[in-house]
C-alpha cells in the first residue's frame, strides 16, 4: 500500500493522468484514471487538462498520445514496451506502395509507428477500420500492417485492399489464440457468446458471435443478455470485464498473452514518476503523423 501510496502522492505533485490499455495487467489496471482502447485512449489523451500523461500501453500509444498533446509531456512507464506488428511496417515500404498503386488512398493501423503514419491519409483503430476505409473516395486502399484487420475490413466492403505488408500480424492473436482454442473452450461453455478481436485469424473470426475491438467488447458485455463469453484477444481483457460486470463470465484463450504489454509494473510507473523522461517525437514527423489521427478522431465522431 505504501507503494501505491507514493505513486498517488507523485501523480499529484505532477499533475498526471494515467491511461491504461485495456491488455495491461490487473495490478496497472486499478491504477488508471481511464482505461479502453486505442480509440478511447487517444480520445482521452486529447481531452485531458492534465500537465503529464502516463501511458500503459506500447510505443506507438505513446507516440499517438504525444503527437496528439504536444504540450504536455508522455511518459511511458517501461520505454522498451514495442509493439512487433507495428515494427512490420517502416515508413519506406508505404512510400514504396504509394509508387506501386499510385491511384491508392493509404489506412494504416494505428498499431503503426508515427513514421508510418506520417505517409498515411487516414488512420484505423480495430473499432472502425471499415469506416475509414469507407470514408476515403479512392477504389482501392493500401491497408497494414494488419492482414487479419484486412482481411475483416476487406469481407466487409467493396472496395479493394492491397495489404502492405503481405503478412503483417499481431503475435499474440495471430499465434498463440488458435481455432482449437477458442473450440476447447465453446465445447466447456456451450451457452457463451464468442467475442473475437479483428486482428485474429481468419478461421477465429468466422465462428466468433461477434468481431469487435476491444472497446467493442465493453459494449457487447453491456447490452447482451448472456451470462457467459468466451474473448478471443489478449487474456487481461477479460479482467475488465469482470471487473465492470462481476456478474457474468468471461473465459479467455490462457496462451492469449502480450508479453509487451505486461512489462509495465507499479514500481515502473513510480519510477517513471520519479524521473520523467518523455516519450519525444520528432516535429516533422509528428505534424505529418497528426493529420491522419485528427481525420479518423473527426470521422469517428
Amino acid at each position: 500500500m505504501d507503494g501505491i501510496n507514493e505513486i498517488l502522492a507523485l501523480k499529484r505533485d505532477l499533475n498526471a493522468v494515467f491511461l491504461v490499455h485495456n491488455y495491461q495487467p490487473p495490478e496497472v489496471q486499478d491504477l488508471a484514471d481511464f482505461c479502453g482502447d486505442s480509440l478511447e485512449l487517444c480520445r482521452h489523451a486529447q481531452e485531458t487538462d492534465a500537465d503529464y500523461i502516463l501511458f500503459c500501453g506500447v510505443d506507438f500509444m505513446a507516440e499517438c498520445a504525444a503527437i496528439l498533446n504536444p504540450d504536455k509531456k508522455v511518459l511511458l512507464p517501461d520505454r522498451e514496451a514495442r509493439c512487433p506488428m507495428a515494427g512490420m511496417l517502416p515508413a519506406e515500404e508505404v512510400r514504396k506502395a504509394r509508387e506501386e498503386h499510385p491511384d491508392a488512398a493509404v489506412v494504416l493501423y494505428i498499431n503503426t509507428l508515427a513514421e508510418a503514419k506520417a505517409e498515411a491519409d487516414l488512420v484505423c483503430t480495430s473499432a472502425n477500420p471499415v469506416e475509414m476505409v469507407d470514408a476515403l473516395k479512392e477504389r482501392t486502399v493500401l491497408f497494414g500492417p494488419d492482414k487479419n484487420l484486412a482481411w475483416f475490413a476487406q469481407k466487409h466492403t467493396r472496395k479493394k485492399i492491397v495489404r502492405v505488408p503481405d503478412d503483417g500480424y499481431c503475435y499474440t492473436h495471430h499465434l498463440r489464440l488458435l481455432r482449437k482454442d477458442v473450440e476447447a473452450l465453446k465445447a466447456a461453455h456451450p451457452n457463451a457468446v464468442v467475442l473475437a478481436h479483428p486482428e485474429c485469424n481468419p478461421d477465429v473470426q468466422e465462428i466468433a458471435d461477434r468481431v469487435l475491438g476491444t472497446g467493442g467488447m465493453m459494449h457487447a458485455a453491456h447490452e447482451l443478455r448472456a451470462r457467459e463469453f468466451i474473448v478471443a484477444t489478449e487474456k487481461d481483457m477479460c479482467y475488465r470485464l469482470k471487473k465492470a460486470h462481476p456478474h457474468k463470465e468471461f473465459y479467455p484463450v490462457e496462451s492469449a498473452v502480450c508479453d509487451q504489454m505486461k512489462k509495465h509494473t507499479p514500481f515502473k510507473i513510480h519510477e517513471a514518476l520519479s524521473s520523467p523522461e518523455p516519450v519525444r517525437v520528432e516535429r516533422h514527423i509528428a505534424k505529418k503523423a497528426l493529420r491522419p489521427i485528427q481525420r479518423m478522431l473527426e470521422l469517428s465522431e
